[in-house]
């Protein structure tokens, strides 16, 4: 109920404020999971990409988001789970892993914070640690503009696609560091840079 409150307001939004042009909705897949991975230029990101996807998502969120009991009723109900960052936090991954074995759609901003435009050194390993032991579906999702009332913004639904295992089938810190930065460049390459 709330969720789809929040979809509802995120819709609101988008068409009273700003000027939203969606490209690639027929690349959502309508079925089975879903990992999405997206940029994170503002605090609304996932507001704006769950509105327009008629599924739930259910967001990794910063933990920090949670320590409110309010807030942390608010962003659990509407599916979003805590990650503890810079701390390798195994329990994210397993909430991941399992909402994903269970054919939900997941959220994550792999670069692990929000950043206005691409930054190679902002990456994390657990992106790709999901992507690689989930084995299903990335949906690269990409947020193109600015959140100024009435300006033009673009979200932009990529083909999904899966990463493949190193050859030597080691998942050392380098291997998922060079997946994460490939997803990075996947989602950046949407909307040009």
């Amino acid at each position: 109920m709330l969720y789809r409150l929040a979809c509802i307001i995120g819709t609101l939004y988008m068409v009273l404020f700003h000027r939203i042009t969606l490209v690639g909705r027929e690349n959502i897949p309508a079925t089975g999971p879903v990992l999405i991975f997206a940029n994170h230029p503002s605090a609304f990101d996932m507001i704006l990409i769950a509105a327009r996807i008629r599924r739930k998502v259910h967001f990794m969120a910063k933990a920090e988001l949670f320590t409110n009991p309010i807030l942390s009723y608010i962003f659990r109900s509407v599916g979003a789970f805590p990650v503890h960052r810079g701390t390798g936090d195994a329990g994210s991954i397993k909430t991941a892993l399992l909402l994903l074995r269970q054919g939900k759609v997941v959220g994550i901003f792999p670069e692990g914070t929000r950043t206005l435009r691409k930054s190679p050194e902002r990456k994390k390993g657990g992106a790709a640690l999901i992507a690689y032991h989930a084995d299903v579906p990335i949906l690269p999702v990409a947020l193109d503009g600015h959140y100024h009332i009435f300006c033009r913004m673009r979200i932009v639904y990529g083909k999904p696609f899966h990463i493949q295992k190193p050859e030597s089938g080691k998942l050392d810190k380098e291997s998922l560091y060079a997946a994460t930065s490939d997803i990075i460049d996947r989602i950046y390459a949407l909307i040009g840079q």
